[in-house]
């Protein structure tokens, strides 16, 4: 009679310790974790320094950038937030203190030329940051369900380095992430967001359909040049 609880103790133990791994492997690793804060706080800065060329840039493709930084982050920052909270890690509330400092000194030039030449300079060199901070995470991540959201977000991020790099704007040959028949306007792009994004923000959902979405239209692009 004494066997029986016995063997019932063993075999509780057996199943804990395989299900132990399991779930020691769902949680973020400190690069993991730490990816996602900055990756996070990245998609708000970002976010705002697009909300605010919309409001003081001088020029209309800086305009037009600007609203296309705050339609795609807004979609990887939504995939972000779904992420971090399956995987239990708390995420800020707002950018970190350097970048709201660095948004301050755009915003102080705003109504000149000087805030297009400046908020250029600004997201040419966030944007490389964001690709590092992609790179090493791809590289060095351990939680995979991270690894590929970081995998699914770089081209869309490469593409925005690629309209501000040299800190010049290159809107022209990114016309189809705003939206075929919307002529390249600023105003379509709320339109262009929901026709693109509304399917899935759980497992990567919203990340991957941005990334494909570019590639397509990049090869589109390619073939009527």
């Amino acid at each position: 009679m004494r066997k029986r609880p016995v063997a019932a103790a063993v075999a509780a133990v057996a199943l804990c310790g395989t299900a132990a791994p399991h779930a020691f492997a769902q949680r973020p690793a400190g690069q993991d974790e730490t990816f996602l804060i900055q990756v996070h706080q990245g998609n708000l800065a970002e976010i705002a320094a697009g909300q605010d060329a919309g409001r003081h840039a001088t020029s209309k493709c800086v305009k037009q950038v600007g609203a296309v930084l705050v339609r795609d982050h807004t979609k990887l920052d939504a995939d972000v937030k779904t992420l971090a909270d399956k995987l239990k890690v708390r995420l800020p509330a707002s950018p970190s203190a350097e970048q709201k400092k660095q948004l301050a000194a755009v915003q102080a030039k705003a109504g000149t030329s000087a805030y297009d030449a400046a908020w250029l300079r600004t997201q040419e060199a966030g944007h490389r940051q964001t690709l590092a901070l992609i790179d090493q995470e791809i590289k060095a991540g351990k939680n995979s369900q991270v690894v590929a959201a970081a995998r699914s977000a770089r081209p869309v991020v490469a593409m925005h380095l690629d309209m501000v790099r040299g800190g010049t704007c290159h809107m022209a040959g990114h016309t189809g992430m705003v939206g075929a028949g919307t002529g390249g306007d600023p105003a379509s792009v709320e339109a262009d967001t929901a026709a693109v994004g509304t399917a899935g923000l759980a497992g990567g959902g919203l990340l991957a359909a941005g990334g494909a979405t570019w590639l397509l239209m990049r090869r589109r692009s390619t073939r009527t040049q």
